[in-house]
């Protein structure tokens, strides 16, 4: 269907997969299938993930075979959103006991640490989606040498601020929270405040670049 698998997830949420890879394209097009599912009669909630997207409905507003059709017609006819997005610059103290991952990162990927951290500070990250914890943004745009494998064993607490990648992912830990991501430094923004109005600092569009920021002596 148009490079897409839709099928059904529980009683009441329909699921769109896109098909792989992972890229900018495909998210834009999700983000304007959203758009578009967040008016239909029935539908309760919609959730756009990483290359995929939920529809929560009301069971007794539509069936769930209507919705299903709706869907594909929606993502056969969707066209790509370009948000103008906000950039964000984000100062990290890499490694130490900021980044403890950062010499096996290195590792994995055949490189010297100075190496990592230049990849990782040079490359430009598009925020994908919001998910895993309130304010936490899937990054895309990860230098494919630095893909790498995320822990076997999850920590159970990450301080909130850590520099993170996850596989093909980049992030910024939002809350302290286990995590199995791999963690290069740490930044002293907040990643979300329930004070502010908008409490998450990033939204899905916005573009975000690391800095490396010298520790205080």
């Amino acid at each position: 269907m148009n490079g897409a698998a839709i099928s059904l997830l529980g009683t009441t949420a329909v699921q769109l997969v896109a098909a792989p890879p992972v890229c900018l394209e495909t998210q834009q097009r999700i983000w304007a299938f959203s758009k578009e599912a967040r008016r239909w009669r029935g539908v309760r909630e919609v959730v756009p993930g990483m290359n995929n997207v939920t529809v929560l409905y009301d069971v007794l507003s539509i069936r769930p075979d209507v919705l299903q059709t709706k869907m594909e017609k929606a993502w056969e006819a969707a066209e790509g959103i370009v948000i103008e997005p906000s950039t964000l610059v984000v100062p990290v103290l890499y490694g130490g006991d900021f980044g403890p991952d950062l010499p096996a990162i290195a590792e994995h990927a055949g490189l010297s640490v100075e190496q990592v951290i230049e990849i990782h500070s040079n490359a430009t990250y598009q925020v994908y989606f919001l998910g895993a914890h309130a304010g936490f943004a899937y990054l895309g745009g990860l230098d494919s040498r630095l893909h790498t494998p995320r822990l076997a064993s999850p920590r159970l607490r990450v301080p909130a601020g850590s520099v993170a990648i996850g596989g093909a992912q980049a992030g910024v830990i939002a809350q302290d929270s286990p995590s199995g991501w791999l963690l290069l430094g740490r930044t002293s923004l907040k990643f979300f405040d329930i004070g502010k109005p908008e409490p998450a600092l990033l939204a899905p569009g916005d573009i975000v670049r690391f800095v490396p920021e010298e520790a205080p002596s």
